[in-house]
Parts: C-alpha cells; sequence; structure tokens
C-alpha cells in the first residue's frame, strides 16, 4: 500500500524499513528453494557453482542430469530415441516407476482425505455438534504431532494382523504394513487434517439459510447437500485435496517405515540416491518438484478466489 503524501518522515522511514524487513524474510524463505534450480543444470558432478557457472560460461550449464532422470533404470539408455526408446523409458526407467507409484499413493489417498475430511468438516460445523474443540484438536493432531512420532505409530499398528485380505487359504487377517493399501491410508491420515481446514474455513462464511430455503422449497436434506451446499463448498474441498496430494506427494518418513523395498516414491528415491550415491540428478528432481508444487499453489489461489466471488465477498 502507497503512503499518503501526509506521511511523516518517521512514517515513512517506518514503511521503507517494514519493507526491507519482509523482502529479507521473503528471501530467507525462498534462498533455499531458488539456489537449487541453477544447481540442476550443472555441467559437472557437483553441489556447488562452479566457475565456468559463476561467469555464466554457457559450457558450465548442461541438462545431462534432467537427461539421466530418463534414462536411470533403463534397459537399453544409449539407443536412439525412437518409439522402441520411449517405451523403454515407460516400462523400465526408475523415476517413471517411482512417479507412478507417487501419483497413484497421492490420488487414493487425496480421494480418502477429501471424503472424510468434508464429512468431519460438515459435522463440526454444526452448531449442535458435542464437543467439537476436543474433537477438532484430535482430528488434526497429525499437523501438530511430529512426523517420525506418527509414522513410528502406524509401522507398529499396521504390523499387527487385523486387516481382513484374501490370501492363498481364503479369506484371512493379515498386515498393512508392506502394502499399497498401508501407505495409501497412512498417507491419507496425513491429509485429513488440510481438509478439515479449509472445509471448515470454507463452511464459517457459508449462508445456512440457502439450506433451509432449498428445504423449504421441497427439497429432501441430500438433494440440499448435493445441489446447494456442495457447489458452494467445492472450491474449498479441492483446496483441501491439493493439499492432501502434495502431502502425499512428498511423504517420506511414513513410507520408510511401512514401505516394502520396492515399493518406492519419489522422495524415498531421492532419499536413497542422496545416501547411495550423491548425484546433482537429485536437484534435477527437486527442480521438477519446486514447479509442481508452484502449479498447485496457483490452482490454490484461482481456487481460493473464486470461492470468495460465489460468497459475494471481493478477492483480496
Amino acid at each position: 500500500m502507497a503512503l499518503p503524501v501526509y506521511a511523516t518522515p518517521l512514517e515513512k522511514l517506518w514503511h521503507y524499513t517494514y519493507l526491507g524487513i519482509c523482502a529479507l524474510i521473503f528471501l530467507f524463505l525462498i534462498a533455499p528453494v531458488i539456489i537449487v534450480i541453477p544447481l540442476s543444470f550443472n555441467a559437472e558432478p557437483y553441489f556447488t557453482f562452479t566457475e565456468k557457472m559463476m561467469t555464466l560460461d554457457p559450457s558450465g550449464y548442461s541438462l545431462r542430469w534432467y537427461d539421466s532422470l530418463i534414462t536411470f533404470g533403463m534397459q537399453n539408455p544409449d539407443a536412439p530415441r525412437d518409439a522402441a526408446f520411449w517405451w523403454d523409458f515407460w516400462q523400465n526407467a526408475t523415476w517413471v516407476q517411482v512417479t507412478k507409484h507417487s501419483v497413484i499413493i497421492g490420488v487414493f489417498a487425496t480421494l480418502i482425505s477429501a471424503g472424510l475430511g468434508t464429512i468431519a468438516a460438515l459435522g463440526l460445523t454444526r452448531p449442535e455438534m458435542p464437543w467439537r474443540k476436543p474433537i477438532m484438536a484430535v482430528l488434526i493432531s497429525p499437523m501438530i504431532v511430529p512426523i517420525i512420532i506418527s509414522a513410528t505409530g502406524m509401522f507398529f499398528f499396521y504390523s499387527m494382523k487385523w486387516m481382513p485380505m484374501l490370501t492363498e487359504d481364503g479369506i484371512g487377517f493379515g498386515r498393512l504394513a508392506g502394502t499399497y493399501a498401508g501407505i495409501i491410508l497412512a498417507h491419507a491420515a496425513l491429509g485429513i487434517p488440510f481438509v478439515i481446514i479449509t472445509v471448515t474455513a470454507t463452511l464459517s462464511g457459508f449462508d445456512q439459510s440457502l439450506v433451509r430455503a432449498a428445504a423449504s422449497l421441497g427439497a429432501n436434506p441430500r438433494t440440499a447437500f448435493f445441489r446447494v451446499q456442495m457447489p458452494l463448498i467445492m472450491p474449498g474441498v479441492v483446496s483441501g485435496g491439493l493439499f492432501a496430494f502434495t502431502t502425499s506427494f512428498d511423504e517420506v518418513v511414513a513410507v520408510l517405515f511401512i514401505a516394502a523395498n520396492d515399493q518406492q516414491t519419489i522422495p524415498r528415491q531421492m532419499w536413497n540416491g542422496i545416501r547411495e550415491q550423491i548425484s546433482p540428478a537429485i536437484l534435477a528432481v527437486a527442480t521438477l518438484l519446486v514447479i509442481i508444487s508452484v502449479a498447485l499453489l496457483t490452482v490454490v489461489e484461482l481456487l481460493r478466489r473464486r470461492s470468495e466471488r460465489l460468497r459475494g465477498m471481493s478477492p483480496t
């Protein structure tokens, strides 16, 4: 906001000091992310800026680490890049396989989180709901409790033989640990708090008289919800779902505890790469994840503004 023309010298000094402090805080937060992007184009296998990079010499920059993401794990990485090469890439490339796992797990975890989180938010926003604050505290506890504690608890809980499943001898009881179902449920538990918070915030501005008006016109509760309430809170549901998907896509601790050796996701593969063989290819993956995160945040902001327009508010 611009300073008024009648601002005193002291007010002007504080205004520019405040802007400087905000700029420093922004730089402190964004610098570790921004510095990864140019390093991913390093022509040398180092995690530091080389002399050629500092002097902006074109020979100091390369796409070799992005190319290694394509060929790593392929059966014929040096083959001509024809249809057979790309089929080999789709079927065998390590980063493609872990991306498939991350997307599948993230999508199913998001669907579960969005469904259960929306139901919980609808109940918690009803004035007749007893013990709303304690229940809310319990439901959002995965955001507060350190992830290492949650992952440890999930590991011991999912290692118990209580889950009905199909075995060679028929229907029996098995463990969720080491299964994709276990990973999906673990990620869903971590994503539900984000859905609850966003949907609750959306419902706080919802005009309940619209539901009563629908009921007065003969709509039953189910019709009123799906035809009146759900379309208006949908931006909040989608925003919460995107946060849940991002949480699942970036989660590594729970995967380390619950997943089997062959159930690799992108964060776990990055963790393995840092432990076993430090390569700037990790920086290339990090750059791509930053781009995806920025795209998701952009979608969330657009949905927030749409939600405000639907409620008759002007986006700020």
